[in-house]
């Protein structure tokens, strides 16, 4: 058994700064609103295995793992999986970048598995997943397209 989110939003902003945003790990903290952290812990080219930490849940808990990803910017994609992959047997994520009508959709997808000594399976994983994706995916377009607002800002006060 196996299950498969996928959740996407059209950010009104330029591909550069979509691209350059949502793949800048390191500032993920900043970007989303549920990591307290992301280690850089090895980088080369378009490949970075990071660690992410989330703020502490409800109980107090602090869920921690390691990821890695590959970023293809020529075709407008990205692969990860979870190196550290906690409940889960396996989790990959596939990002895509597109030119719409009313700027760039970010499309998430998510093909895991929960492990099977977990009190919740993938079908309550899949809920969760969505319900969150959203969330972020809102929070992103806001940072972003506040930020594609202040480099236009710019542009037109250097221009004026």
């Amino acid at each position: 058994m196996s299950a498969r989110t996928a959740n996407a939003i059209v950010i009104d902003a330029p591909f550069d700064l979509v691209w350059e945003m949502t793949n800048d790990v390191a500032s993920w903290p900043n970007l989303f609103t549920e990591y307290a952290s992301a280690e850089i812990l090895r980088a080369k080219d378009d490949w970075v295995r990071f660690r992410l930490t989330l703020f502490p849940d409800e109980e107090g808990r602090v869920w921690s793992w390691v990821s890695e990803r590959v970023m293809d910017r020529e075709n407008a994609s990205v692969r990860a999986h979870r190196v550290e992959t906690g409940p889960f047997e396996y989790m990959n994520l596939y990002w895509t970048y597109r030119e719409v009508e009313g700027g760039i959709e970010l499309r998430w997808e998510q093909d895991f598995h929960v492990k099977d000594i977990m009190p919740f399976d993938d079908e309550a994983m899949a809920e969760h997943i969505n319900k969150n994706s959203v969330e972020q995916l809102r929070h992103i377009k806001a940072r972003v397209e506040k930020e594609a607002n202040a480099r236009a800002d710019l542009v037109r006060g250097a221009a004026g």
